[in-house]
């Protein structure tokens, strides 16, 4: 998601102690490798698929034991009053960063990052685009992972902030919108309530299709060659030939909808098609270039648009969720 700014600071705050307190508290098993290795990176799962330890994006959303023996990360991450994707405790070890890079997956075509700094120091600095910042403990943020962004940890300590993914509601998007605008100086601050029962999460339970709805691609699609079109270094030859494979794409999708729209019997040609798609993309990944960051269109047009488009494994998510509207 392209963001007016590279950061954004919302009007809240929070109890960085307390939520020390209850980090500190976690077993050491908690703590995940990161999914790609990346060194000195950890993370502890707190809303996940099935609620389970893992990574996740996709499939049904739930609260992890973790989460739930959390009482002030729970009022925390309630307090948005958002359905939320996966969530985590990222941990950045001493002298560790997480390398430049670009948030492009389906995931991050409707989502955001909320940052919220538990245990830092100033000699954490996140970059994104040309600005850079140091969050301070407490604090809430958001950034645009669609621009070039990294986090390098020049401290002595254990950097640890709880992320939250969320699409965010209109309510949460007017506010983000009065944040860009005026940016107010003084966040009020949620404090711990000892006496409150646990918060009722909202979290993300149908977040893929078996089979992506027409107009969805054609969105996707229409974007993403508006990026290639724009660069100037581009081989003009070759941006034709993207344009045409597709072009070529969301109409046969869409004839294809029209005779079996998301039902199994329809997904061998679907499937055949996204290969045919695969097949007419160039060798080199980086053959092609988006103009707002410079990264390959390939693994693009790969994790935003062809593997997504068809996903087997929510067919069972939706016909549970067919089956429970029929049964209300």
């Amino acid at each position: 998601m392209d963001l007016p700014r590279p950061f954004i600071q919302l009007p809240c705050r929070f109890d960085a102690s307390r939520l020390a307190e209850e980090v500190d508290a976690l077993p050491g098993s908690a703590w995940m490798a990161h999914p790609s290795r990346m060194e000195g990176n950890t993370a502890v799962a707190l809303v996940s698929q099935n609620g389970a330890d893992n990574d996740a994006f996709d499939g049904p959303m739930s609260p992890t034991p973790h989460l739930l023996r959390c009482r002030y990360l729970q009022q925390v991450m309630a307090s948005f009053g958002e359905v939320l994707g996966r969530s985590r405790l990222m941990r950045l070890a001493p002298g560790s960063e997480v390398a430049l890079h670009v948030d492009f997956n389906y995931h991050w075509v409707s989502r955001v990052r909320i940052h919220i700094p538990i245990v830092t120091d100033p000699a954490v600095v996140f970059q994104c685009a040309q600005e850079q910042v140091h969050m301070p403990a407490g604090s809430c943020w958001l950034f645009n992972a669609w621009r070039r962004h990294r986090v390098s940890n020049g401290s002595g300590i254990h950097r640890v902030h709880l992320v939250i993914d969320t699409a965010g509601s209109a309510r949460f998007w007017q506010g983000v919108k009065r944040a860009v605008d005026h940016r107010p100086s003084s966040p009020g601050l949620l404090p711990f309530d000892p006496d409150s029962s646990p918060p009722a999460l909202r979290t993300e339970r149908y977040n893929t299709s078996p089979v992506m709805a027409p107009a969805e691609l054609d969105a996707l699609i229409k974007e993403l060659v508006a990026e290639f079109q724009a660069h100037p270094g581009n081989d003009p030859a070759l941006v034709a030939h993207y344009q045409q494979l597709l072009e070529d794409l969301r109409h046969d999708w869409r004839s294809i909808w029209l005779q079996f729209g998301p039902s199994q019997s329809g997904w061998p040609d679907y499937a055949a098609l996204l290969e045919r798609t695969r097949k007419g993309l160039h060798r080199n990944p980086r053959a092609l270039l988006t103009s707002s960051n410079e990264i390959g269109v390939n693994p693009v047009i790969v994790q935003r648009i062809l593997t997504p488009a068809l996903d087997r494994e929510r067919h069972a998510d939706l016909v549970c969720a067919v089956k429970g509207s029929t049964q209300a």
